[in-house]
Formats: structure tokens, C-alpha cells, sequence
């Protein structure tokens, strides 16, 4: 551990300084960022430990944990959770009953862990009764009694704002009185507001100028209310958060979509829940991908048909693409990495190097054919002349890739998919190149030097 920064509670200010989108809400939040030193351990396995150890001893708070790299920042669009189950509806106690519902189900899911509600109906707060019998007779009105109340506890600045103007740099300063926090740390301490009379619309006669006490005139109690009020299409809205850890987030989200499907058919009338955070991003994403994934394999084949002008031989070259995509599955499996999007776009990476291969051993199996006529034999050919460039080529990327795939330095995991599934790839994509697709090109060439044989000796026939 190098360094801690903590914000424990908002601030006492009218101004916000913190500027935080971590989802606390107030004083009795908490967000703490440490910082690791250099050449630590990946920073999941402390997570995992935190979220273990947290909990037991503390077990009346509630933990969660923020993404601190900004790849994941930027994929929850702010959010502070990859999964946020929106609950949309106009009775927000109903919306409560719902999302307690939904948690217990969602606690039983495997990998799913930091679920909490963001918006809490049990904040606490101190419930002010003003005796307006009381407050009349000593000349007081509503209004004095909070505005003395706001001035005490917020600032002058919330009732009456002022500036200074700093001719020097012309810039506006807040002008703001307020009584020191240290002073109102109690019960008493707040019963015994002074209550001001000058901001009353009718003051008094001289002589009948009574000071009073916010205990005089007014009741305190305790009470609750939702600490923050948060609204989605005009609806206000509940937000159950969630992260996921040691599992995928698709086979996460696949189960959350099943227990809200179970659940749509008892919600109350005009209340409707979305799965929303990263999920969407992700499905998004992984659409895209997969989709330039295949535009990227069918662009390269129609390039190929342009040179050779032909559609048998860039059919006989992207033989090796399918090899390609499942030596990027087995080694993903067997490395227990998850799909990604670094691992998508690794994969469209590997298509390249492993059609450039192919295109050597085809192209020089098509000069061997020309000139001797022997399909197998030009495959053969093919194979061996070209296996020590075709090696390199592979060699060269899998070697760059290593450092990456074993996910070195700080971060490094968040990159390490790209590496693993570009390896993976080619590894199987050049055993292909160099074995199935010279027997792909003899067995195709062969039928067809077979079939223009028939076919020029029924004309020798017919001629005969």
C-alpha cells in the first residue's frame, strides 16, 4: 500500500468541493482511495479480500467497492456499478417493496456481490414544529424561525446571498456568516438557536422586543426521509446496484434477466424495471465487434478475390480463419479468461496476420501448379518453402504479445484478453496454414485438374 485518500462525509459548505460521482449522498458516506505501490499483485485479489474481511468487522456498514481504472469508468457511463436495476414508477414506497424483493432474489446469484439501494427512505433528519400560537405571541413568524435556523446551520448565503468585488481582480467573493460548527454539536446546542426578528415583515414596538430560543417556540424531533430523490422520464426511480467478481458479466446479467422476467408479471401497475450499467454497453459493444469481426472477414475475402481474380482461391485462403477462431476460444478456456472486448478486438487483429499466412502459401502453391500440374505436389511444395516465413511471421506476434498476455506492470490486466486471444489464434491459425491448407488446395485443384482432364478427353472423343 503506497497512499490513502479519503472523503468521509459531504461538506458543511454551500459551495460543493467534492464533485464526486461515486454515489455518496451524505455525512455518513465514505469514499477511500488507495493507491498500491509499483509491482504489486493484480488489484482483484485485494478487492476480493476487502469485500471478505470488510463486512465482518464492521458489520453494520455498508461496503462496495468503485471501479478505479478508467476503462471501466468510462464503460458505466458514470455510473458507480456495472449493473443498475432501475425500478421506474410513481409510488415510491411500492418501488421499495419491489427492490427489497429483488435484492434478496439477486443475492443468490453466483459472482454477483456489492449490491446495495441507492437511495436509502431511512436518512436521518431532525423534524422542526414551530408553536405558531407561541411565535405569534412574542411577535415571530414562521419565517424568522427558519431563516435563524438556516443562518445558523447553513450560512447566511442560502437566505440572503452577498458578494464582495475585488476591483483588483475583479472577481466576486461570497460573503457569507455562520456559526462555527464546533459550536452546534448537540441537542442543546440547537435548542438554543437564537431567534432573529429582523428579517420580520412586522417587527415589534420599542420596548416590547422579546429574545427567544428555538426551544421556545418550536418542538425538535427525529425523523426519516430519503436521502436523495432521483427521477428517470419524469418517473422517480430506485436503483439497485451490483458488481460482478470471478465470473463474466454476461453470464451474470443472463441471470438477472431471468429473476426480473420472474418478477415482471407482480409488479404493481405503472412500475416497470430495466437492467441497465454496462450490460447495455456491453451488448452493444459485443454486437459491434462481432459484426465488424465478420465485415472485417468478408472484406478481406472480396480483396483477395480482387487479386487473384478467382473465388476458389481465397475460399482455399480463409480455411485457416475458422482454425483461427478456435484457437482463440481454447486458449481464452484454458488461461480462464473471460470474453472482453480486448479479447474481440485481439481476435480481429489475429485475422489479419492469419490470412497474410495463408496468402503465402496459396500464392506459391498456385506457381508450383503452373509449372508442373501436380496439385499435391504443389502443396507440398507449398508447405515446406513457406514454413520458415510463415513461422516468423507468427513467431514475431506471438513473442510481441507475451509481455501483454501475462498481464505485467500496473493495470496490465485490463489488456491482457488482446494478448492471450492473439496468440491463441495464431498458434492454431499457422498449424492450419501450414497443414490444412495445402490439403484444402490439393484436394480442390486436384478435383478440378481431374475434372478438365474428363472434359478434354470427351472432346477428344467426340472430335475422334
Amino acid at each position: 500500500m503506497d497512499n490513502i485518500l479519503d472523503n468521509i462525509g459531504l461538506p458543511y459548505s454551500a459551495l460543493n468541493t467534492q464533485h464526486l460521482t461515486d454515489g455518496t449522498l451524505g455525512v455518513s458516506d465514505g469514499d477511500i482511495l488507495v493507491t498500491l505501490k509499483e509491482n504489486h499483485r493484480p488489484t482483484a485479489r485485494y478487492v476480493s479480500e476487502l469485500r471478505r474481511e470488510l463486512p465482518r468487522i464492521f458489520p453494520g456498514a455498508t461496503f462496495y467497492m468503485l471501479p478505479a481504472d478508467i476503462t471501466t469508468q468510462i464503460l458505466n457511463f458514470g455510473q458507480p456499478a456495472p449493473i443498475d436495476i432501475q425500478i421506474e414508477g410513481n409510488d415510491v414506497q411500492a418501488s421499495k417493496v419491489q427492490a427489497d424483493l429483488l435484492l434478496g432474489q439477486l443475492r443468490q446469484v453466483p459472482g454477483l456481490t456489492d449490491l446495495r439501494i441507492q437511495q436509502p427512505l431511512d436518512y436521518p433528519t431532525f423534524e422542526l414544529n414551530v408553536d405558531r400560537t407561541k411565535a405569534a405571541q412574542g411577535r415571530y413568524t414562521e419565517r424568522d424561525v427558519s431563516t435563524s435556523v438556516l443562518n445558523t446551520l447553513s450560512g447566511s448565503f442560502q437566505v440572503t446571498p452577498m458578494f464582495f468585488l475585488n476591483w483588483k481582480n475583479m472577481v466576486n467573493y461570497n460573503i457569507v456568516a455562520q456559526t462555527p460548527q464546533y459550536k452546534m454539536d448537540s441537542m442543546q446546542d440547537l435548542e438554543n438557536i437564537p431567534i432573529n426578528r429582523a428579517t420580520s415583515a412586522q417587527p415589534p414596538s420599542k420596548g416590547t422586543a422579546n429574545p427567544e430560543i428555538l426551544n421556545d417556540l418550536a418542538t425538535m424531533k427525529r425523523g426519516e426521509e430519503m436521502a436523495v430523490v432521483n427521477h428517470y422520464n419524469i418517473r422517480r426511480v430506485l436503483d439497485v446496484y451490483g458488481n460482478v467478481e470471478g465470473r463474466d458479466l454476461g453470464s451474470v446479467s443472463r441471470q438477472i434477466t431471468e429473476i426480473l422476467s420472474r418478477n415482471s408479471k407482480s409488479l404493481p401497475r405503472g412500475t416497470f424495471v430495466t437492467l441497465k450499467g454496462q450490460v447495455e454497453t456491453m451488448r452493444s459493444s459485443y454486437i459491434g465487434l462481432l459484426g465488424g469481426l465478420v465485415f472485417s472477414i468478408v472484406l478481406v475475402y472480396l480483396l483477395i478475390v480482387v487479386n487473384f481474380q478467382s473465388w476458389l482461391d481465397p475460399f482455399i485462403i480463409i480455411t485457416a480463419l475458422p482454425a483461427a477462431l478456435a484457437g482463440i476460444v481454447l486458449f481464452l478456456f484454458l488461461t480462464h479468461t473471460t470474453l472482453s472486448v480486448p479479447a474481440l478486438m485481439g481476435a480481429i487483429m489475429c485475422m489479419g496476420v492469419a490470412t497474410a499466412n495463408s496468402i503465402l502459401v496459396v500464392s506459391f502453391a498456385k506457381i508450383r501448379l503452373e509449372e508442373h500440374g501436380s496439385a499435391i505436389q504443389a502443396a507440398i511444395e507449398a508447405g515446406t518453402t513457406r514454413f520458415r516465413p510463415v513461422v516468423m511471421t507468427a513467431l514475431a506476434m506471438i513473442i510481441g504479445m507475451v509481455p501483454m498476455a501475462l498481464g505485467l506492470g500496473d493495470g496490465g490486466e485490463q489488456n491482457a484478453p488482446l494478448g492471450r486471444a492473439v496468440i491463441g489464434g495464431l498458434l492454431c491459425a499457422t498449424v492450419a496454414t501450414l497443414t490444412f491448407v495445402p490439403s484444402v488446395f490439393a484436394l480442390i485443384h486436384g478435383t478440378q485438374k481431374k475434372e478438365e482432364a474428363r472434359m478434354q478427353k470427351r472432346l477428344v472423343e467426340e472430335h475422334a
